[in-house]
């Protein structure tokens, strides 16, 4: 039996009932109808439903998704999609520096933030889906806490191991001792696409490019949550933006956000041309906080590919361009007041799970950008500490790992400044789907993402 992930109507509803409440609606009587007619929860964790439902079922799945979409929300005002209004509400939103204020990164820079986004992406990728207890326990086991390296199963104990076995798809890639290059992920696909885009269509790229371009280099199965009911939009005939509303409720999820490093990347010094390019990506498939954090990390990159300021500045710059009344704006700096405030960062994560556990998703992006900001914060924007805490803090750990470690890999300058534990096992290699890029070697990435990056200047 075929259960297709991320776009069964009876899988939807239980999400977009979550969302709804989340975003302001009001959405208990279209519950009560759906659990009166013995419609069930969304999955917990997997993107379906394990038995097929009646076909009454899901006829009234899709008229619910459709009565959800047309409810108002309390929060309209403070969180628009609009980029107009979003940039209206901002008022330290970033200023458009000239020519010469800008300098561009090097490609050792950039090797080095590319090579850091496999590396973090790689380290939280066995963990993926496991429980935060797991993740520490796993950890532990085999003396690697506070997480310090790569996971291992050499060492872990056979019942922990049964308890909370490792990722299936990722572990005999992803674990110490079977890495072997970078394997594929779409944390690795979407910068991969981003560079054809910029490529073939320029920094006044739109949306409906990143839609063309998806259709023609994106495998439909390589895509998830949002991004696969914003193809599935696209197939069926609708245009942006409403592929990103229409019965999307992963649309305030992590998707767009680990598709914005090109956008910094080819951006140094111009945070609000980064935050923009991000915008155009992002509304393929998001709303509202999940194109805030999109255009959050977008600006915090680009503040960081100058390598003229730290950490705490190039946040700040991200937080300049995301609504200050949001969601995630509260989040971020809850996020950060925590890793300024708290030695300890298990303490940190302990809190943020608090606060954001029983309300979101471990995909959405409200608690993983807050846990990403924390991670860097914590660390001061070292590589090592970045990446292990964004992982070790769990939800979405393949892609905090890979957010946090282009950012932090950035600051460091150049490839020679990261860790060999770190770079070595990737071989300058990675494995992908997309386009021509499988095998290609980092280095190459970065002659080619240097070659995009706008107005260009003299090297710091």
């Amino acid at each position: 039996m075929l259960r297709l992930t991320w776009v069964q109507p009876e899988d939807l509803i239980g999400h977009e009932l979550r969302q709804a409440t989340q975003d302001g609606r009001e959405p208990a009587r279209i519950a009560a109808r759906w659990r009166a007619a013995g419609g069930s929860e969304a999955p917990s964790s997997a993107g379906a439903s394990p038995d097929r439902t009646s076909r009454y079922l899901r006829l009234l799945a899709e008229d619910l998704l459709d009565e959800l979409a047309d409810l108002p929300s309390r929060l309209a005002d403070d969180e628009p999609t609009d980029p107009t209004r979003i940039r209206a509400l901002c008022p330290d939103w970033p200023t458009e520096p000239t020519a010469s204020t800008r300098p561009a990164p090097t490609p050792l820079r950039l090797e080095a933030a590319w090579l850091g986004r496999a590396a973090g992406c790689l380290l939280g990728k066995p963990v993926e889906k496991l429980p935060l207890t797991a993740i520490r326990q796993l950890a532990r086991s085999t003396g690697n806490w506070p997480l310090n390296t790569w996971f291992t199963a050499r060492g872990v104990p056979e019942e922990l191991a049964t308890a909370h076995p490792w990722n299936r798809r990722s572990a005999a890639t992803s674990l110490a001792e079977n890495i072997d290059g970078m394997p594929e992920d779409d944390d690795l696909n979407y910068p991969l696409l981003n560079l054809l885009l910029v490529q073939r269509h320029g920094p006044d790229f739109t949306t409906t490019d990143v839609a063309k371009l998806w259709l023609d280099e994106l495998p439909a199965g390589r895509t998830f949550t949002a991004e696969r009911i914003a193809y599935r939009n696209l197939l069926c005939g609708l245009e942006p933006p409403l592929t990103a509303r229409h019965r999307n409720p992963f649309r305030e999820w992590i998707g767009a956000l680990i598709r914005a490093d090109v956008h910094g990347w080819t951006n140094p010094g111009a945070p609000a041309a980064a935050a923009e390019q991000a915008y155009r990506d992002a509304a393929l498939t998001h709303t509202a906080n999940g194109v805030y954090a999109a255009m959050f990390t977008a600006a915090t990159i680009a503040e960081a590919a100058t390598g003229t300021h730290d950490i705490h500045t190039c946040l700040r710059t991200g937080l300049s361009v995301v609504p200050p009344r949001s969601r995630l704006a509260t989040a971020i700096h809850h996020g950060i007041q925590l890793a300024e405030s708290q030695r300890d960062f298990d303490t940190v994560v302990d809190e943020l799970h608090a606060t954001h556990a029983s309300t979101y998703h471990w995909v959405h992006a409200i608690p993983n950008t807050a846990l990403i900001a924390a991670a860097l914060t914590h660390a001061d924007g070292d590589f090592t500490g970045s990446i292990c805490r964004a992982v070790s803090g769990g939800w979405d750990t393949d892609s905090n790992g890979a957010t946090t470690g282009s950012i932090a890999a950035l600051l460091t300058g150049s490839p020679a400044a990261l860790p060999d534990r770190w770079t070595s096992p990737l071989k300058n290699r990675l494995a992908t789907s997309v386009a021509d890029f499988n095998g290609t070697g980092f280095d190459t990435l970065a002659q080619l993402t240097h070659s995009l990056t706008h107005l260009e200047t003299a090297h710091p």
